[in-house]
This record gives structure tokens, C-alpha cells and sequence, in this order.
């Protein structure tokens, strides 16, 4: 059901732009590579292929019963040889300038699925992002992409992107964390030797954002990665066996190997004048929470102002002092001496300040300037420290021990080492896998492909074998939204002039669970590309390469899950009874279960088929329940009972439209819309409008200007359906005076602006609206020479709906009226502005005759009870034409009436005495 809610969304806006007289591509692939199709063929004992084509070809069948707008023949899958051969096309590129590099590294290691997982793949907790087992670290040789080459532009431009709220703002603070840059300096720390083999020249870097703390640096924190860790650990097994139980510790853990032997200086103690409490040798311990990917590997411990330092320290150190070396700058001084420390040992000032009376020199200087100072002086003393900027990002591991995936089109030759496969070779296409393989379920099947993995160096014809890693499958999503505009290119990825003319993407709509992963790979192979010949104009000057002008992040769809309240089990549908959906069961035991919202899932048992709600309720009328039942952005609780209100508004405009069809025959129009050319009849001058007609077509104007914005600019489809939902109201109530022509335009604007939403209602609508046989003829509509010679165009060729200037006029025309009931406000409702000859007469009111003006006086005395009996009677008419007004009416005349009505203020008040 996630699937329906993205396709709807985009083909929603695909309709209404092709309306709107654009040139639209909204086309379809299948990412197709990847671990949960080899997993799902392993645990089937079937190639990936064959079952990747297989769910392939019933999706399609879904996404046509959805009735979305595909360009079908652009459709093409990431794990054909015709695609990926471009997909390593792009990989010998950034090879050949150096951003695609190999390198042993220690890797995050999965379990279950027995391949190597980027950091982008690992959550907070240390577990795999698919398949959800422990992450193990091991050291592997692996493939990288150079995106920290990137990292200044993609932070740069996500400036881009925040105009005009392109993107939503929490995608963009994800990818700012995620980039993670810091500033800051690095630190050495010279370290005493007795504990290592190597004792020459031995430093611990740290970086830091918080110079001014170092006169409290009290220990040294390296990562379990760390050098000297490592070192260390060959010769200790206390140590060894720390480290290797790390990754089963907590993410929050505070436990600490302290490192016999060794102890750090801090440089402070190297400057002249330098305070005693720097002069301290400084403990170093291993520690869990320092990560060994960010800075150096190691951080300076600073319990007084850091509270993860703080907790550290408290725990590894319980008898020692916590040394405090910034105050609040609003401290009162008379001397830098003066500065002193009043706080509760446990309280952690993590703000900046001034440095207290222990630093020296250098007490009383505030935090920003002491950094400065700090940072030369210690660069002047021997280059201890300089001024640097940290990143959280780290270069893209795209190798995987997988056999489902696009082949690394490399060849490895003792001779000349690791060799590109020339591109007239490409693709380098996956062995076809013969026997039993998939069932033992074991490790990647490449290497064992012998006649596949041994071949001959392109470089000297030395036999040599083929790299055995496949891609990550995010390599394939981050470039094949670029493929689209070219898709049968069988030389290059995609021609520069097809990107010209359809590159950047204007909107992209995804989940935001891809935030970070796709969006940030997409992100940096796009201005890799727009740095290359095949997109050269990078979208235009002021677009940098970026992929995707407009993002619209869709919430998740949520089912209704019951649970066992004693164990927490999920239960399968057959397991609650719902005879009284409101009061569900256990079937077992009549107990009540838990209910909550929870995303769809098999495990949870609370997915929904999209194809058995079409064949239910019908595509249309699931689409309008998707768009309706909560904003783009926000989860959907998926509530299958609720698509009734959808029905009925399209009953409702099923019974309008048979209601419209009806005054056009018989109308006096001098122009008829005509069925092959269904162009909407003049409006009669505004001028002319009666309140009613000037009621409809304000309403129409409203709900166009309201619908565009939400369909082009806002995105808020939900409120697309509220407003179409209004009109459909306004028009049902119109009285049978109504002008045709106003009520065939109103009509003809509601049926464009539903079609986007709902296509073969609109559809239907439109031929009935346009088509009058009577009875006697009905039949002849079968005939093959009346439809082709009547033949109507589709309502999705029409042009969507604009406003016409009209609605100031006719706002000018309707005024609040506050309804009272002796006085007091009942309800407000809008209505129209009464003609002026319901205030005064007009005849002979601007002559200079004189005895015009006696006539007008007298005739003003006479018929003054009159206008005010007709004033009172239109103000009720008008309030009766309103819902509320004429429910409150019904329910006034039900209980005995009124008395009298007073109107005042030209009718924006009216109180009805009882």
C-alpha cells in the first residue's frame, strides 16, 4: 500500500501538469538488484533472476489496476545487462579520476546476510538496516567511492535547496548531521612510550570543537581501532578480549580499558608559565564510545564540560576531582585571580564562558578568544595544535559479497594489478548459476564461478581473474532516474542533449527513510556527472548538478495491528473477531487485544493488497481515500471503512452531472458545447449574474485558484479532495434558476479538476455531460459510426481550469451575515449584497426638479414598510440557501418561529426575535 500512495501522489501531479499544457515524463523502472530479492531466491531455492521477474510482472499488474500514467516505454530494470552495463560505465569514470579507489579497511560485517554494510546502513544501535542482526567489525578489502571529495558542495547546496522550501526542511537537517561537519582544531598529545614496542615520536590526535577546554583535559579516549589500541592488544589479552566484546556493549556504554603504562601530556604543559594542574600525566583508556571513523580516533577527556566525558569520568575515575575551568561570563570580577569555581561538583558546564583563575595567563578571557589564543600558542610552540574542520562523512563502501548485484568491472592481474575492463567489453554481464547453489545458502557464489572469475588481464594477456564483489545497489538508484530521458541509448548512459532537455528532475517524490541514503548518493553522482560530458549544463547555472528540483517526502502507511495484551504476539487477521469492528476480539478467549497503528508489515500481519481494494471499491475511489485521509507528508492510517465517504461524493456528482445534463438541451444558449469539441458556452456578463449565478461562479473561481495552488505549489492533496468535495456541494444546492451556461462552466471546471485525482470518474462524467440521447435512441450509441463520427475527446486532453479575473468582482457582491437569536450569535454564514432599491427608491432620486424630488419624498414615506418587508424576505431567502442557515431554519420553524426579524447594517447582521 506504500507503493499505491507514491504512485498516486506522482501521477496526480503527472495529470494535472499534462492539462496544464506541460510536457510531462513520469516514467516507470524496477530497482531490481539487491539483497532482499537474493535472500527471498536463496530462501526459495530459485535464481534471482527468475524471481525478481516474476514479483517484476505482478507489480505491473497492480500499477495498471491503479490506473497510473506511465511512460511504459521507458520502463527498464537495474539488473538487465543493458542497463547496468552503463552503471559500471559510470564506475570505470569515477575510476579513472581516482574517486573509485580499493583500500583494506575495517568494515561493518552482517551476519545474516554475510556482506559488508556502509555506516549509512548501520543505525544507532549497531544493527543491520535490513536484515536487523548485530553489525561485526572486520577488515576486508573493499571498494570505495571518494564522495568526501563532495562533501564542501553537498553542504553548499543544500543552501540550493532550502529556497522556496524545495526541500523539506528535516531532510535537509538529516543530510547537514549526516555530512557532520565541525569546526575546530586538532590537538597532539605527546605520548610516553614504556607500554609500546615503537617508542620514538609517538602522538594521540584528538579534534576537538572546544579549544578553551583543554586546561581540563583530565584523560585521553581512543577508539577500539585505535593504532596503539591495536598495538597494545597483541600483547595483552585483557585488552584483546575488551575489544572484541565492544560490539555487544550498548551504544551508550561508559566501560573504559585503562592502558597499563602509557600516559599522555597535555601541550599546555610545554608552553612557559604554564599552570601546575596541566602538568599532569594523563591517563588513556580504550573506550567504546569513542568512534574510530570520526576526527582521529580519539577525543580528550573533559569531565568538567562535556557530559559524556563527564559520565566516563565518574565511572572509570570515582575518587577524582572533576577540574572546572570555564565560568559563566556573567561572573563578577575585580581580577582574573578572582575568577573561582562555586558549582556542585556533578553539574557540567557545557556553554561557553570565561576561563577560571586555573588557566593561567589566560583566566578571564572569554571562551571564542581564549580558543584562538590557545591554538597559536601551541602551533608557535612546536606545532601541537592548528585550527581544522572534522567530517562525519566518510567515502562510499560499495562493495558487496553478493552474487545479486552489478559486477565491479574490474580484472586482477599479479602483473599489473587491478586492470579496468575495457568499455567496448562492457557489460560484464552475471554468470548464470547452474546446480543446487541457492540452496546451500552460503557466501558469495562468484568466487566459486570459475569459468566467470578467470579470464585475461585487457592490459598485458596474462591470466588473471575478475573482481568477485558486486555493487551496492544504491549505485543503480542514484544515476537511473538520469537513464529515463534516454532509455534505449545503447552507447553512452543517457545523450547530453536528452539531459539537457529534461534534467534536473522537477519532482521527485520518495519516503523519507531515504533521507540520508539515496538522496545523499544521488545527490553526489549527479555532480559527479554534471562534471563529465554527459551533463555538461548541470541542470542550468544556478543548479550545481543537483538531481531533484522539488522533493516531496510522502509519510508511511500505517495498519491496524491487534496484539496478545500478555505477550505482545501479533495476531493474523483470522485470530480477532470483528464482527463489531469497534469492539474487536480474540477469537480464543473473547478478550479484547491491543490495537495499535503500526507500518505494514508481514510480520505484524496488517498489510493490505492493494489489487483486492481496486477489485472492492474500485481505483478511483482508492486513490481519492489515499489523497484524502491525511496530508503528503504525514502517516496514513489506513482505514479501509472510511472509502464509503469517497463513494458518496462520487455518487454526488454522478447525480449532478445527470442533473446538469438536463436544462442544456432545452436551454436558450446560442452556443451549445459540442461533443467533439466540448469548448465551455459564454458566460453572460458578470453584470448580469443573479446572486445565485454570481454565488456558483465565486465558488468555482475559489475552489480553481485553491485546487491549483495544492496540485503546483503547496501539495497538499488532501485538501484537493475537501475543496472538489465543497464545489460538488455548492452545485448540487444551486437553485433551478440557475443560468446554464454558469452551471455547465462550474460543472465542466469540477469534472477537470477531478480528473487528475480520479480518471474514470472524471471520464465517465465528462461523455455524460456532453452526450443527451433520449431513451428511443440509447441504442444507437452502440453504433460503431455515431461513436466515430460524436466521437469526444478524453477530459485528460481538456485543459485544466483557470481563473478568470471574475472572483473580486463577485467577492464584492457577497458580505458576512451574523445570524442572532435574541441577540445572541448563533452562526455566520456569507451571502449576497442587496440591490439598492431595497434601501431607498431610484426614481427620480438624482433629478434637480423640484418636483421629481417632492415625488420621490413622498414616495419614500409611502413604500417604506414595503422595503422593509421585501429587505427582510431577501435576507431570508439568502440565509435559507445556505446548509447551515436552512438546517437552522427547519429546526426554528419546528419550534414555534419567530416573531419578527430585525436587519441592520445592510443585512450583515440579522437578529430573529422570539
Amino acid at each position: 500500500m506504500g507503493h499505491f500512495r507514491v504512485y498516486t501522489i506522482s501521477d496526480v501531479l503527472a495529470r494535472c501538469r499534462r492539462m496544464q499544457g506541460y510536457n510531462v515524463l513520469h516514467p516507470i523502472g524496477w530497482d531490481a538488484f539487491g539483497l532482499p530479492a537474493e535472500n527471498a531466491a536463496i530462501e526459495r531455492g530459485v535464481d534471482p533472476a527468475e524471481w525478481t521477474k516474476q514479483n517484476i510482472g505482478k507489480m505491473k499488474e497492480q500499477l495498471r489496476a491503479m490506473g497510473v500514467s506511465f511512460d511504459w516505454s521507458r520502463e527498464f530494470m537495474t539488473c538487465d545487462p543493458s542497463f547496468y552495463k552503463h552503471t559500471q560505465r559510470i564506475f570505470l569514470l569515477l575510476h579513472k579520476r581516482g574517486l573509485a579507489y580499493q583500500a583494506e579497511s575495517l568494515v561493518n560485517y552482517d551476519p545474516v546476510d554475510r556482506t559488508v554494510l556502509a555506516n549509512e546502513q548501520v543505525d544507532a544501535a549497531g544493527f543491520s538496516w535490513r536484515s536487523g542482526a548485530k553489525v561485526e567489525k572486520i577488515r576486508l578489502r573493499q571498494w570505495f567511492l571518494k564522495i568526501t571529495d563532495f562533501k564542501e558542495a553537498l553542504l553548499r547546496d543544500l543552501d540550493i535547496l532550502a529556497k522556496d522550501h524545495r526541500w523539506p526542511e528535516r531532510v535537509l537537517s538529516m543530510q547537514r548531521n549526516w555530512l557532520g561537519k565541525s569546526e575546530g582544531a586538532r590537538i597532539r598529545f605527546p605520548v610516553s612510550t614504556q607500554g609500546l614496542d615503537d617508542q620514538t615520536n609517538v602522538i594521540i590526535e584528538a579534534f576537538t570543537t572546544r579549544p578553551d577546554t583543554l586546561f581540563g583535559v583530565q584523560y585521553l579516549a581512543v577508539s577500539s581501532t585505535h593504532p596503539i589500541a591495536a598495538s597494545m592488544a597483541e600483547k595483552l589479552p585483557d585488552l584483546k578480549a575488551f575489544i572484541d566484546a565492544t560490539p555487544s556493549l550498548p551504544a551508550d556504554s561508559k566501560a573504559g580499558f585503562l592502558l597499563p603504562g602509557i600516559f599522555a601530556t597535555n601541550p599546555l604543559s610545554l608552553l612557559n608559565a604554564s599552570p601546575q594542574l596541566v602538568k599532569e600525566p594523563l591517563p588513556i583508556y580504550v573506550a567504546p564510545y569513542v568512534l574510530g571513523d570520526y576526527g582521529e580516533g580519539a577525543v580528550m577527556g573533559v569531565p568538567g564540560h562535556d557530559i559524556r566525558d563527564h559520565a566516563f569520568w565518574r565511572q572509570n575515575q570515582v575518587d577524582k576531582e572533576t577540574r572546572v575551568v570555564i565560568e559563566r561570563s556573567t561572573v563578577a570580577t575585580t581580577s582574573k585571580q578572582d575568577v573561582s569555581v562555586s558549582r556542585p561538583v556533578d553539574e557540567v558546564f557545557v556553554h561557553h564562558g570565561v576561563l577560571t583563575s586555573r588557566c593561567g595567563n589566560l583566566a578571564g578571557i572569554p571562551s571564542l578568544e581564549a580558543s584562538q589564543k590557545i591554538v597559536s600558542m601551541l602551533a608557535q610552540a612546536g606545532e601541537y595544535a592548528e585550527h581544522a574542520d572534522s567530517w562525519r562523512l566518510r567515502d562510499w563502501l560499495i562493495s558487496r559479497q553478493r552474487y545479486w548485484g552489478t559486477p565491479i568491472p574490474i580484472v586482477h592481474c599479479q602483473q599489473c594489478g587491478a586492470v579496468p575492463v575495457p568499455v567496448e567489453e562492457l557489460p560484464v554481464e552475471l554468470p548464470k548459476l547452474e546446480g543446487d547453489w541457492f540452496r546451500r545458502k552460503g557466501g558469495n557464489p562468484l568466487e566459486s564461478a570459475e569459468v566467470w572469475v578467470n579470464t585475461t588481464c585487457p592490459k598485458c594477456g596474462e591470466d588473471a581473474k575478475r573482481d568477485t564483489d558486486t555493487m551496492d545497489t544504491f549505485v543503480d538508484s542514484s544515476w537511473y532516474f538520469m537513464r529515463f530521458p534516454d532509455p534505449l541509448n545503447a552507447v553512452t548512459p543517457f545523450a547530453p542533449s536528452a539531459a539537457k532537455a529534461f534534467l534536473p528532475v522537477d519532482v521527485y517524490v520518495g519516503g523519507v527513510e531515504h533521507a540520508i541514503l539515496h538522496l545523499l548518493y544521488a545527490r553526489f553522482l549527479s555532480k559527479f556527472i554534471a562534471a563529465t560530458p554527459l551533463w555538461p549544463s548541470s541542470g542550468c547555472s544556478d543548479n550545481n548538478g543537483e538531481p531533484f528540483q522539488k522533493l516531496i517526502s510522502q509519510g508511511m502507511v500505517h495498519g491496524r495491528t491487534y496484539s496478545d495484551p500478555d505477550t505482545g504476539r501479533f495476531f493474523r487477521p483470522e485470530e480477532v473477531d470483528l464482527q463489531d469492528p469497534a469492539k474487536p476480539k480474540i477469537a480464543k478467549t473473547g478478550e479484547p487485544p491491543n490495537v495499535s497503528w503500526e507500518k505494514m508489515s508481514k510480520s505484524k500481519h496488517n498489510g493490505v493488497d492493494p489489487t483486492v481494494c481496486i477489485k472492492r471499491y474500485g481505483a478511483d475511489a482508492t486513490r481519492g481515500h489515499i489523497l484524502f485521509q491525511a496530508p503528503v507528508t504525514e502517516v496514513l492510517q489506513w482505514d479501509e471503512e472510511r472509502i464509503v465517504g469517497i463513494q458518496r461524493w462520487f455518487g454526488r456528482i454522478w447525480r449532478l452531472i445527470n442533473a446538469s445534463q438536463r436544462p442544456l438541451p432545452s436551454s436558450n444558449l446560442s452556443e451549445k458545447p459540442s461533443t467533439s469539441d466540448p469548448s465551455p458556452p459564454p458566460l453572460p456578463p458578470i453584470s448580469s449574474f443573479t446572486e445565485a449565478d454570481a454565488h456558483i461562479w465565486a465558488e468555482t473561481q475559489r475552489t480553481i485558484c485553491s485546487v491549483t495552488s495544492s496540485l503546483t505549489t503547496a501539495f497538499t492533496l488532501n485538501t484537493v479532495i475537501s475543496d472538489l468535495m465543497n464545489l460538488t456541494n455548492t452545485l448540487s444546492s444551486a437553485p433551478t434558476s440557475i443560468d446554464p451556461a454558469v452551471l455547465y462552466n462550474a460543472t465542466s471546471a469540477l469534472l477537470r479538476m477531478l480528473a487528475p485525482v480520479a480518471p474514470a470518474v472524471a471520464e465517465e462524467c465528462w461523455e455524460c455531460l456532453h452526450f443527451s440521447f433520449p431513451p428511443e435512441t440509447a441504442s444507437a450509441i452502440q453504433n460503431p459510426e455515431i461513436n466515430s463520427q460524436n466521437r469526444l475527446r478524453s477530459i485528460l486532453t481538456e485543459h485544466f481550469p483557470i481563473i478568470d479575473g471574475s472572483l473580486d468582482v463577485l467577492q464584492s457582491r457577497r458580505q458576512p451575515c451574523a445570524v442572532q437569536e435574541n441577540g445572541k450569535l448563533r452562526f455566520a454564514v456569507e451571502i449576497g449584497v442587496p440591490s439598492a432599491n431595497l434601501f431607498s427608491p431610484s426614481s427620480g432620486a438624482d433629478s434637480p426638479d423640484a418636483g421629481a424630488m417632492a415625488r420621490a419624498r413622498a414616495e419614500t414615506a409611502l413604500s417604506k414598510e414595503g422595503r422593509t418587508k421585501a429587505l427582510e424576505a431577501w435576507v431570508l431567502g439568502q440565509i435559507e440557501e445556505t446548509e447551515e442557515g436552512k438546517r437552522w431554519l427547519e429546526k426554528k420553524r419546528g419550534s414555534g418561529g419567530w416573531k419578527k426579524i430585525i436587519v441592520v447594517r445592510g443585512g450583515r447582521t440579522v437578529n430573529f426575535v422570539g
